[in-house]
Order: C-alpha cells, then sequence, then structure tokens
C-alpha cells in the first residue's frame, strides 16, 4: 500500500508540475518548436529544470542501498541504439509536434474534458495497445 500511495504522490506531483509548467498546453508547446515563427523558449527552462532535478535526484537516490518500496532499483540496462528506439524517438516527436502534446501532458490535460485531447489520448492508448498486439513483448 505504501508503494501505492508514494507512486500516487510522485504522479500528483509530475501532473502538477506539467500544469504549472504550461507543458498541457498544446499553443504554447508547438509555440516553442517554432522557431522561425512565435517561438516560445519558456519550456527550454522547463526541460533544463527537468534534467538538473534527475541529475541531481538519481545521484542521491542511488546513493541508498536500495529503494524504500522495493527489493532493488529498476534500472535500464540496455545501451545499443537500435531500429526500435530510433522509430520510437522519431514517432513521438512527430507526434508532439503535430498535435503539441506527449503521453504525461495528454493525460494530465484530460481532467480539462477538451475534445481534442480526448481524441489524442485515444489514439495514443489505440497505439498503444496495438503496438503490444503486433509485436507481443
Amino acid at each position: 500500500m505504501k508503494a501505492i500511495l508514494s507512486a500516487l504522490a510522485a504522479g500528483l506531483v509530475f501532473g502538477l508540475g506539467l500544469v504549472v509548467s504550461g507543458m498541457v498546453n498544446p499553443a504554447k508547446v508547438l509555440n516553442f518548436l517554432d522557431i522561425a515563427g512565435q517561438w516560445d523558449p519558456s519550456l527550454a527552462f522547463v526541460m533544463m529544470g527537468a534534467a538538473a532535478t534527475v541529475f541531481v535526484g538519481y545521484r542521491l537516490v542511488l546513493r541508498r542501498s536500495g529503494p524504500f518500496f522495493a527489493e532493488r532499483f529498476s534500472l535500464p540496462t540496455a545501451t545499443r541504439l537500435d531500429a526500435r528506439l530510433v522509430g520510437g524517438a522519431i514517432m513521438f516527436g512527430i507526434g508532439w509536434g503535430l498535435v503539441g502534446l506527449c503521453p504525461g501532458p495528454a493525460l494530465t490535460a484530460l481532467g480539462t474534458g477538451a475534445m481534442p485531447v480526448v481524441i489524442f489520448a485515444g489514439a495514443m492508448l489505440a497505439g498503444m495497445a496495438g503496438w503490444r498486439w503486433l509485436v507481443r513483448d
């Protein structure tokens, strides 16, 4: 139960951060990506803050002998760049550039009830399910 509550608290803090930073506003994200037009550099500061937090956070957390609510840390082991990783990154970038949303902000923005967000989130979830069905990892 403690693990579930801590995950819920982390998710709420993350979602609040997305809302406060403007990452759930597709127009703001698209303006950040539009370097030749109405460029809005403010999200670069959000990304730098997130990267700095992760950089420091990993160093502090990994000094511990183990996590609070699990037997061991669950860290990525893959170190190779392969076609699946590159293809997924390209698809992510195209989707983000076309719509101005990525998975975390899209799920957070569902709370607004905006129909474009609902359609995007539904298509995203259908794509995830379709990938699982096709690849069956």
